[in-house]
């Protein structure tokens, strides 16, 4: 069986570990019956040991229960820059393994549910677990937006970068958050309503910064170059810029150049929403149930 999801970019500053959005970089991931393991994978994250700890193979024995499996993996998302790579993959291989429910699968290996989600239905989601179960809804996204990821040629580990953040934090602090939060769904439901102010963090962005000490000079560039806001996407170390897609260009343009000034090699990428998600031999295989919420 054949599936395909999308990369995602999750937190977009205040969402911390809730919000994610499907943006439009793939990972194909193949699973077929076979005499005994074997892996193969191009493109993104080749270089990773092609065995029974490849993150599909995981996955695909921990859905089938065997490892009388041949599994092929081809990737366009970029592994360990923050957009999502392993949740994607893990989505896409649990699918392609045959799992009734490849969210479920995805959220207990990855560890949290937001990338995941966005990942299985497209588009801009809010997910958290309750009781044990992951609850999803498909938050409404503005067309018009279109998203300049800066892709820095250094990787930053997810563990790494959640080792970065206090235990604890002041209730002022998530106050902060939660009003930032709010003001960023409106804007992205309306790009109209979008102000750079939207994506201010207090609870990780600012904590990761001293791993990658060109971001809040990168992140205020992004917005200079005309980007609505700015963040951190993920863990990092990618930055996003939220666009109006009539300047998206200009603004990638402007910010790739920002990048070679301050002496940060790699790329800067034009991405669209997703608004698809897992596909399956082909045909989407939803609507899906995310928790009473159908992704339609």
């Amino acid at each position: 069986m054949r599936a395909r999801v999308p990369a995602s970019s999750a937190n977009l500053g205040p969402g911390f570990d809730v919000l994610a959005l499907a943006l439009d970089l793939y990972v194909e991931v193949d699973v077929e019956p076979a005499p005994r393991l074997t892996v193969r994978a191009t493109g993104e994250g080749s270089d990773l040991a092609a065995d029974a700890t490849h993150l599909a193979a995981t996955v695909a024995i921990d859905v089938t229960g065997h490892d009388r499996l041949a599994i092929t993996v081809r990737s366009d998302i970029p592994v360990a820059r923050g957009l999502g790579s392993s949740a994607a993959l893990a989505v896409a291989a649990a699918a392609a393994a045959g799992s009734s429910d490849p969210l479920a699968v995805a959220a207990r290996i990855d560890g949290h549910p937001e990338n995941a989600a966005a990942s299985m239905v497209g588009g801009l989601v809010a997910a958290t677990t309750v009781k044990g179960a992951v609850r999803a809804v498909r938050m409404p996204l503005d067309g018009g937006l279109v998203f300049v990821a800066l892709v820095p040629d250094r990787s930053l580990s997810t563990s790494r970068a959640r080792h970065a953040l206090p235990q604890q934090v002041a209730r002022t602090d998530a106050t902060f958050n939660l009003g930032r939060m709010s003001l960023l769904l409106a804007g992205l439901a309306d790009r109209a309503l979008l102000i750079r102010e939207a994506t201010e963090d207090r609870l990780h962005q600012d904590y990761r910064s001293p791993m990658f000490p060109e971001a809040p000079q990168l992140l205020a560039r992004l917005v200079t170059a005309g980007a609505l806001a700015s963040c951190w996407s993920g863990a990092g170390p990618t930055l996003l810029g939220i666009c109006d897609g009539a300047e998206a260009e200009s603004v990638r343009t402007k910010a790739e150049a920002a990048m070679a000034e301050i002496g940060v090699s790699g790329r800067a990428m034009l991405l669209r929403p997703d608004l698809e998600g897992l596909v399956v031999d082909g045909g989407t295989s939803g609507p899906y149930d995310l928790g009473g919420h159908s992704r339609r």
